[in-house]
């Protein structure tokens, strides 16, 4: 069965979409941590981060650099957090996350923003790429 991000990738779930390329997706995280908190995902479904190839591993990283400028001129932060946690869903994700305390990287601590307040926060990130 495919995974949450492979059906949003598949257009199945609709998704707030920051950037993409034919390889990977950048999108809000409708559960996020902080306001602009962004998965960014290799569209090809691999469970674990480290079972990716070299390739696709290395452009993953790529991609979420540079996303991370975008999100951090769009959001007041200090600095963009990084998380690979992996336990969540089965597709490999990295977690962008605009940082103000270490407080914003609690992943117990959920958000509950509007669809219209993640378009508006998807709008504002996407002016910066």
């Amino acid at each position: 069965m495919p995974s949450i991000f492979s059906r949003i990738v598949a257009g199945e779930i609709p998704a707030h979409k920051i950037a993409e390329t034919d390889n990977y997706l950048a999108f809000l995280d409708v559960m996020p941590t902080a306001t602009g908190h962004t998965l960014v995902i290799p569209k090809k479904e691999v469970d674990y981060i480290f079972d990716l190839d070299d390739e696709l591993y290395i452009g993953l990283m790529a991609f979420a650099k540079k996303i991370a400028p975008a999100i951090e001129k769009a959001i007041p932060c200090i600095r963009i957090g990084v998380a690979v946690v992996g336990l969540e869903v089965p597709h490999a994700h990295v977690h962008l996350i605009p940082l103000n305390s270490m407080a914003d990287m609690n992943f117990h601590n959920k958000l509950k923003p509007t669809q219209a307040e993640l378009a508006e926060t998807a709008e504002k990130i996407r002016a910066f790429l």
